[in-house]
């Protein structure tokens, strides 16, 4: 103790100076190298190093699943190159006006459709069921005009006027099914004197439709009506049990109108045959429409990762799976789960039931939280049926984030994250709905360490320049309690 205290004795202001000096110029140089790499590889050098080098010189193990390789070369550059804006899509599973949506209100007293979703839900109305004829017939022309009222019960209204005027309006019947209805069956009933209609105005389209542009137009208009009759027939038999009869429906009605693909009637048929268990059947659909060339969803993409989980989700164990290193089969499942996470990083908060559910409205907004909330709502059962699904998921969909290039807007296996998506949702979904926004990349621990120790140096630095004798008493001070 005494020789150090002779030694400390001995030390000028200068030597603390530049001790701190050269100690703050090493420790920004190790920040700013930190920082390049990190830029550059989305990384820490330093933690890197340790979990790659040092922890196993150690005894210690990583856990983390290694990163999947990229899917398709193809898949990634046909992706960039065809990058989409944030364009909102009609939700293939919405639910009904009346029958859910109103009774949800009464119950609750919260409004769960916004105005905008609602509006866009009317333009879909009038660009599906009407036409530049309907001024020829006079239910037509009622019906044009009620898809415009913003009211309620004044669509209701025109609806019934519209059947007084003519008994056999398909719209009319369409409309009461869906607004007036205030129970699945009661929809149904409506939905199947609609189907009557339709499928006679239909026939009289077709016979007729090549005398004209104004008839080929009608044929789209009549067209358009039956698809969407046919669909939420089989909607309304998924809901009250007959799932048979709901996949029936629906691929005849795929078989029927293949050109209507972008109405993205196999997402309905995914679930209900997900609700048979019919795993084979789900796969055959996916490899139709798991396709570069098509827009992907989340249904498309969970799907996927849940049918390569149900593979090994059962016997998945982490601490197995870190002792032994993961198996063929867990690396294709966990390589599913990471492309899925990344296209919509929305769904696992759902599915993990870390994030509370809402209704789901009538559109979504593709890698959204409003796709998320919509897939969630109906395929959160499945997942829980195949037992290990969602342990697996909770293990492995957070690793994406370590996976994707930095910054984030590079992507990895799509074209990079829409930024626009946030706003989108806010006007899609309730106020009363927390929105989820895209997990930001942290910064990791050793350049908020590096960085600390840097500031940190610099103003031991700045203080010795200033008050040299004081900071030598501190520093002798500190050493000998130190050395004690």
């Amino acid at each position: 103790l005494l020789t150090v205290t002779v030694f400390l004795g001995t030390l000028t202001p200068k030597f603390y100076f530049a001790l701190t000096v050269t100690s703050s110029f090493i420790s920004g140089l190790i920040f700013v190298f930190e920082w390049w790499h990190f830029q550059k590889y989305g990384t820490s050098f330093i933690e890197q190093v340790s979990v790659s080098h040092l922890r196993p010189l150690i005894g210690g193990v990583e856990n983390s699943p290694p990163a999947p390789a990229a899917f398709s070369a193809g898949e990634n550059e046909t992706s960039r190159q065809n990058m989409p804006e944030c364009k909102v899509w009609r939700n293939p599973l919405n639910l009904f006006r009346g029958a859910e949506y109103s009774r949800y209100m009464w119950v609750t007293g919260k409004e769960p459709l916004t105005y905008y979703d609602m509006n866009l839900s009317a333009q879909d109305h009038q660009n599906f069921f009407t036409c530049d004829t309907d001024a020829l017939r006079p239910s037509d022309t009622v019906m044009q005009k009620a898809w415009r009222e913003r009211n309620p019960q004044a669509r209701i209204k025109a609806a019934y006027q519209a059947l007084e005027l003519n008994n056999d309006c398909a719209t009319a019947y369409v409309l009461l099914a869906e607004e007036e209805a205030t129970t699945i069956v009661d929809a149904e009933k409506y939905f199947k004197q609609a189907l009557k209609a339709g499928e006679m105005i239909y026939r009289k389209s077709q016979n007729c439709h090549s005398q004209s542009p104004q008839h080929e137009a009608q044929l789209r208009r009549d067209t358009n009506v039956l698809v969407y009759v046919k669909r939420r027939l089989a909607m309304c038999a998924r809901k009250l049990g007959r799932i048979r009869e709901a996949v029936k429906m629906m691929r005849d009605l795929m078989k029927e109108f293949p050109l209507l693909s972008m109405l993205n009637i196999h997402e309905n048929l995914l679930e209900a045959l997900l609700e048979l268990q019919a795993y084979a059947d789900v796969q055959a659909v996916l490899a139709k429409y798991d396709d570069i060339s098509l827009p992907k969803s989340a249904a498309i993409c969970y799907t996927a990762a849940l049918l390569k989980a149900r593979a090994v989700s059962e016997r998945f164990s982490p601490e197995t799976a870190s002792k032994r290193g993961l198996s063929t089969a867990e690396i294709n499942a966990v390589e599913a789960i990471h492309r899925a996470v990344e296209f919509n990083p929305h769904v696992p908060k759902y599915l993990l039931e870390m994030k509370s559910l809402v209704l789901p409205p009538e559109h979504i907004l593709k890698r959204g939280d409003s796709e998320a909330v919509a897939y969630a709502f109906f395929h959160l059962q499945h997942w829980k049926r195949i037992e290990g699904a969602l342990n697996l998921l909770h293990c492995t969909w957070e690793g994406t984030f370590r996976m994707i290039p930095y910054p984030l807007e590079k992507g990895h296996l799509f074209y990079p994250y829409p930024s626009c998506t946030e706003t989108a949702d806010r006007e899609l979904l309730p106020t009363f709905h927390e929105v989820s926004v895209y997990p930001q990349k942290e910064l990791p621990f050793f350049i908020h360490f590096t960085a600390g120790l840097c500031s940190f140096s610099a103003m031991l630095a700045l203080l010795t320049h200033q008050f040299p004798e004081l900071m030598v008493i501190f520093a002798k001070a500190v050493s000998i309690v130190s050395v004690e």
